[in-house]
Order: C-alpha cells, then sequence, then structure tokens
C-alpha cells in the first residue's frame, strides 16, 4: 500500500541515449520543443486499478481525467463531469452528468457505460480498492450522459474517491481483455497526453491534439527514472533536464535547489503538503503490546530537531498522521517530545538501572531522508535516555520492506504516506481500519499492511458513523478518530512534506493541484 520507491541502474548516459531515439533535450543540436522531466525510481505500472506510487498517479494523472479533481484551493470541480453530484434525499443515490463529446486516446466515445466499465473493474481487482470497500451497491447507466451510483448506506466520502486517480476514466474498448487482470504497459485514457512509448525507465508523451481541454503548453514530455538522488541533482545542474520532481532527492540538494530558486538561477514549484512521514509501531509483540512501552519511546523522537538537522527546515514537524490542509483549524496533537517523562515511564515498566529495551528500528536504505532520521534519533537517544532504551538501526531495500509489511517482520520501520485522495479518511482509513479483531489487535485489515496490527472496535464504530455525515459534523468525527489513535500510539508522526519540483530558466515555474500532482500541461519553453 505504502508507494516504492526503486531504484533503477540506468545511468544518465544510457537515459540520454534512450532519449535521444525520441529527439530528446540531451541532443546538443536544433533544441527540442519536447520537455524532459527526471524523477527518481521505475515505473512499474500504468494500470489506474494497480498504480500506488507517486510517480505511475502523476503519470496517470496527465495521460487521464477522473470525473471531479480539486483546484488549487482544494476546491471539488468537474473534470470529466459536467456538474457537480447529485444526492439524493435518503443520500443512497448519487447522480453525476458528464461532458458529451469526449473521446478516449482509441477514438472510443466516453460515456456513462466506459465510467462504470471503469469504476467496477477498479472495484473487481484495484490493488487499493478498499477505498470503496462496500459502499457501491451498483451503477446505473439510464443514457449516454448521466451516471447513477447507488450506495449501500450513506457515505460521505464517495465525493473525495470521485477525484482518485485510481478512478481515472478507461476505455472499454481497448481494456476488454483486461477486465479482471492489470494492463501494465500500456494506457488509453482521455487525458491532455498520448502515451507514445513506455520502459519502465523512460515515458515518452505527445500531446493530446484531439483533447477536450485545454491543449499542453509544450510538445510533449520525455518522462525519465534516474537511479538515485546525485544523478538526478546532477542532471539538472549540468542541463541535462528540463525539470526534476523528485521527494526522494537528498535533504541536502533540496537546500541547494531551493537556495539557487532564491538567486532566480532555477524556478521551484512546491505543492500544498500531503506527504506524512511516521514510524509504525508492531503492537503485537512485546513489550510493544503495552500502550505505556509505546507511549515512552514516542517521546523520544525530537521532531524539531529532526526536521532542523535533517531536513534543513525544509519539511515542517508534524504531531498528526493528517496533513493539516484537511483540518482546518483543527488539531490533534499525538505525544510530545520528552526524554525525562520516557525514562520516567520505562523505569515504571521495570527498564532503566540496568535492564535496556532494545528497540530493532528499520528504515528504507533507498530513501536518504530515512537513514538520517534513524541515526539523529539513535544518537538523541544515546544521549538522553541514559541505559533506558537503545535504538538498533538497519536499512532494507523500501520495496523488501512493503513486501513484508503484512508479515510482520519490523518491530518498528519509517515509512511514508500521501493519501490516495484528498480527505483525511485517505489518511486514517490505510492506517487504523481492520476488518477482523481480537481485542485491539488487527489480524485482517488495511493495519496489517501498514505493520502495526493494531485496531480498535470504536474507532471501526467512528469510521461506520462518519460515513453518513457531512461537513464539519463528519470532520469531528474523523478527528475524533486520529485523536483515539494518537491515545494508543500505534504509529509516530515525524514531518509533512510537499513535493517539490525544479525547472530550468527557460522553463516555466512548476505548478501543482489541490492534489499535488504536477500540472505538466502548463509547462512551457520561454525566452527561446
Amino acid at each position: 500500500m505504502f508507494k516504492s520507491k526503486r531504484i533503477n541502474t540506468l545511468t544518465i548516459s544510457t537515459v540520454c541515449l534512450l532519449l535521444t531515439l525520441f529527439q530528446n533535450s540531451c541532443q546538443t543540436n536544433a533544441p527540442s520543443k519536447r520537455i524532459t522531466i527526471a524523477s527518481s525510481g521505475k515505473v512499474n505500472s500504468l494500470d489506474p486499478a494497480r498504480a500506488n506510487t507517486l510517480k505511475a498517479l502523476q503519470l496517470i494523472s496527465s495521460l487521464g481525467d477522473t470525473l471531479y479533481e480539486l483546484d488549487n484551493d482544494g476546491e471539488l470541480i468537474p473534470k470529466l463531469a459536467s456538474k457537480m453530484p447529485v444526492i439524493s434525499k435518503d443520500k443512497l443515490k448519487i447522480s453525476i452528468s458528464l461532458k458529451k463529446n469526449i473521446l478516449f486516446h482509441d477514438g472510443t466515445p466516453f460515456d456513462s457505460k466506459a465510467m462504470k466499465f471503469t469504476i467496477e473493474r477498479f472495484q473487481r481487482i484495484g490493488t487499493n480498492n478498499y477505498i470503496l470497500d462496500k459502499k457501491i451497491k451498483s451503477i446505473e447507466t439510464p443514457n449516454k450522459n448521466t451516471l447513477i451510483i447507488n450506495l449501500n448506506k450513506p457515505t460521505s466520502s464517495l465525493e473525495g474517491l470521485l477525484t482518485s486517480v485510481n478512478l481515472t476514466a478507461i476505455s472499454p474498448s481497448f481494456y476488454k481483455n483486461h477486465i479482471d487482470k492489470f494492463l501494465n504497459n500500456n494506457f488509453v485514457g482521455t487525458g491532455e497526453y498520448v502515451l507514445k512509448s513506455f520502459s519502465n525507465e523512460v515515458q515518452i508523451l505527445d500531446p493530446n491534439l484531439n483533447y477536450w481541454d485545454l491543449k499542453p503548453k509544450n510538445q510533449g514530455i520525455n518522462f525519465v527514472g534516474y537511479s538515485n538522488s546525485s544523478s538526478l541533482y546532477g542532471a539538472l545542474k549540468s542541463k541535462q533536464i528540463d525539470v526534476l520532481l523528485s521527494n526522494s532527492i537528498d535533504d541536502s540538494q533540496r537546500k541547494d535547489l531551493n537556495s539557487l530558486s532564491k538567486k532566480t538561477q532555477i524556478k521551484e514549484g512546491i505543492s500544498n503538503p500531503t506527504e506524512v512521514s511516521f514510524i509504525t509501531l508492531r503492537t503485537n509483540i512485546e513489550p510493544l503490546n503495552k500502550k505505556e512501552i509505546r507511549l515512552a519511546i514516542s517521546k523520544t523522537i525530537n521532531r524539531e530537531e529532526i526536521s532542523k538537522n535533517v531536513s534543513y527546515g525544509l519539511r515542517h514537524p508534524s504531531k498528526s498522521i493528517v496533513p493539516q490542509i484537511f483540518k482546518g483549524d483543527n488539531l490533534v496533537s499525538w505525544p510530545k517530545y520528552s526524554p525525562k517523562e520516557a525514562i520516567k515511564i520505562l523505569k515504571d515498566e521495570g527498564f532503566c538501572n540496568g535492564k535496556t529495551l532494545n528497540l530493532p528500528l528499520t528504515y528504507r536504505s533507498n530513501v536518504p531522508t530515512d537513514k538520517l532520521i534513524a541515526l539523529y534519533w539513535k544518537q538523541d537517544v544515546q544521549a538522553y535516555m541514559e541505559d533506558c532504551l537503545s535504538i538498533n538501526i538497519n536499512g532494507v531495500e523500501s520495496t523488501t520492506i512493503y513486501k513484508n509489511l503484512s508479515e510482520g517482520l519490523y518491530t518498528a520501520v519509517i515509512l511514508d504516506w500521501t493519501g490516495t485522495y484528498s480527505d483525511p479518511e485517505a489518511y486514517l482509513l490505510p492506517l487504523l481500519s481492520c476488518n477482523k479483531l481480537d481485542k485491539n489487535i488487527c489480524n485482517q485489515g488495511e493495519s496489517v499492511y501498514s505493520g502495526s496490527f493494531w485496531g480498535s472496535e470504536k474507532i471501526e464504530k467512528l469510521f461506520l458513523e462518519a460515513q453518513s455525515l457531512y461537513g464539519n459534523e463528519r470532520l469531528k468525527i474523523l478527528l475524533n478518530i486520529e485523536r483515539l489513535a494518537s491515545e494508543a500510539i500505534p504509529y509516530i508522526p515525524i514531518w509533512v512534506s510537499s513535493q517539490k519540483a525544479w525547472s530550468q530558466k527557460n522553463i516555466s515555474k512548476p505548478i501543482f493541484n489541490g492534489a499535488g500532482r504536477l500540472l505538466m500541461g502548463d509547462l512551457e519553453i520561454i525566452n527561446e
């Protein structure tokens, strides 16, 4: 469920060689009108039913459209829909009017049956299909331009769900042989770009000449995967690429790029802060099955100093697992840093004075900040926690961690998460929901896949209650869910991050939408 940050083995020269085949910006003669965007790692699937990495979702959002999207102010606006959804009095029927005269890239008309096909396919095989769970009873298509979604029970989250990239409309004709299986290396949607070529390392996008909305301001995108932070940074500095889009780049390099942007040597674009980083504690083993032990451990995380020393203040310390932009002025605060209180708790639990609590901490070896967080925490604990607590760190490649989380192999592990749609629920459900509980131990559900194995019957009831509420009443319930979790401490929040992109001086400033996606169609070459 957590986004993968796989490292590929291509060198810069190999990437440029591949791009040369498509008249890319690595050429020195006759500058290309195309824009080369570089990011880290590979794209393993362009199937919206499977994609869960930031990079894949970014690509799909440029190749396809959803029914609704968020504008820069975070407000819901129609995209493929022609107007806002109409909800019946009993809140069990959602009627959506669709725009007319829209074509998929293969020429197939977009209509209500195509949208029904998209949603039902995701319900069957979607990697993140838990976000729909059993919300939808049936889907009707009374005419080509009307979609009716019948619900099993009232649910206030469905409007937000309809902005999810996982529900990007796809052509029923093109996917007819992939109704129940993924199509990883191709994509046919309605978006502003058409996929010309795909490999795990390089994706070539051409403008969709028949796009129904505003056309891209450039003549195409070369989307390239680089092997590591240093190669990305070097490619931008040496002007081998036009735009660098990556939240995985080393923070010392982020600091340098931020400084260069202030000197107007490059341009920097910043999204709303939507990515949360946290430590998962495995709660179904001793001694972490005791809330008091988890509380003590959580009080040894100095978020402010970690932000200052690891990210140079570029990431914001956070005592929440839900970004503040989704909570208005409301606050839910997880335990704060206090080594003295942590020592007292551990002494009460029989530790210290010759008995040390040894905590194995796993970090993603291919995520630069993870190791620095682990090292700083380890050193801070050594300095302030006497003989009460010891942090033993170990680096493991991220894809291995994600594969093994539900197996319970990690006592404590550093992770991050960006919601699949812009709503507090998109952060709470993947971390806290559980289908099969034994007291507070989750044996089946999303908290198993997050590696915490913690659950609560009260929280499950609140999730159900929130489905029938709207506005501030619903938000209060969701915040109450986080409050209960903050008291149980299956996780330790660290910080919240924004997506960032940097462009050369002759490229327009990168702009993000309300969901944190780079608007690739707005990138244009200037000052030629």
